[in-house]
């Protein structure tokens, strides 16, 4: 592998090697039907250790909100998948199909955390490409554990994320020396996920590794998650954002209602009510805020939230439960949805 360039402000910052290796072509599928020649499609996993921005980056190579974002560790729980299309005018072009993951767990060997951490390799298990995502200018412990869990043979994409909070760039070529040496990745990807150039050239470097096969997702689809899941997902991401360090992470949201209905007024209505479940009582009391007033704002920053993203009119309700040590329960934690 070729060193990596040195990088100076204001450089092209994406540096990578040729990929060894390459997919075969698939034929026709069953039914006789040819599959569009220039139609490519494939799995690519976005994993890394907790907040390191693995949410966002989600979200911007969609384009649209698909992961809760928190500056809380444990805000992704779920194997979300995000569905990218960029196809051209003969109907070709590439379908990502990007699978974010749980920051894997170290501290605590709760039911909960283990749930976490069969998530993550369950993800990298079979995939066309990982984005192991790290603070850019960092690797420590807890990035080196995630980094031993992916499959050899299985190209790896350093994506250096949050660059954008790096004082000198040109200090950031020496750590990318020094991570060459941690693992054969193929492509060296300082960026920031909230820069549209950093995000439409990572997409075109993904677009290599996929291979060609028909799409497996209508073109404007954008995940494969439920509008149900999508609720609990949204309701617990208000809950992290205002509580901030003050409420544990052994909180989670339980949808109880999700009903459809039509309406003159609005077209298409949906009535959901939702449960936050806590732990203790206390952390009840810091859910629900001094007269209500916290759970006053989570419900309609929710709400806002979800009718933006389902395009229509919600209405919302919310309470909170305490449930005693759900989190280190392996059957409660079944019972609310985790793997």
């Amino acid at each position: 592998m070729n060193d990596p360039k040195s990088i100076a402000a204001g450089d092209d910052l994406t540096m990578g090697v040729d990929r060894k290796g390459s997919y075969s072509i698939i034929g026709e599928p069953e039914g006789g039907v040819p599959a569009h020649a220039s139609q490519r499609c494939g799995l690519v996993a976005i994993v890394g250790r907790p907040n390191v921005g693995k949410s966002t980056l989600m979200n911007a190579l969609v384009g649209q909100k698909v992961s809760i974002t928190s500056r809380k560790a444990q805000t992704t729980r779920h194997r979300i998948t995000g569905i990218r299309t960029l196809a051209d005018a003969e109907g070709g072009g590439p379908q990502f199909v990007f699978v974010d993951t749980p920051g894997f767990q170290t501290r605590h060997a709760t039911a909960l955390n283990r749930s976490l951490n069969r998530t993550v390799l369950g993800a990298v298990g079979d995939v066309d490409l990982v984005l192991f995502v790290v603070e850019a200018g960092h690797f420590d412990p807890a990035d080196a554990q995630v980094l031993s869990l992916l499959k050899p043979g299985t190209p790896v994409v350093l994506l250096a994320n949050k660059l954008d909070t790096v004082h000198r760039r040109a200090d950031v070529a020496p750590w990318l020396r020094q991570m060459q040496d941690r693992h054969p990745f193929t492509e060296f990807v300082p960026m920031s996920a909230k820069n549209k150039g950093d995000i439409e050239r990572l997409l075109a470097i993904c677009a290599k590794y996929l291979p060609q096969q028909p799409w497996w997702y209508a073109e404007d689809e954008l995940t494969d998650r439920s509008e149900k899941f999508l609720a609990s997902e949204l309701v617990r991401e208000k809950l992290f954002r205002l509580t901030g360090d003050e409420l544990p992470y052994t909180s989670t949201v339980i949808i109880d209602r999700f009903d459809e209905a039509k309406s003159k007024a609005h077209g298409r209505l949906l009535r959901i009510a939702a449960t936050i479940v806590v732990e203790r009582d206390g952390h009840k009391a810091m859910g629900i805020g001094e007269e209500g007033e916290r759970l006053k704002r989570i419900g309609p920053e929710a709400r806002q939230d979800l009718e933006k993203l389902l395009e229509c009119k919600v209405f919302l309700e919310l309470w909170v439960k305490v449930r005693s040590g759900w989190a280190d329960d392996d059957a409660r934690v079944r019972s609310f949805g985790y793997e």
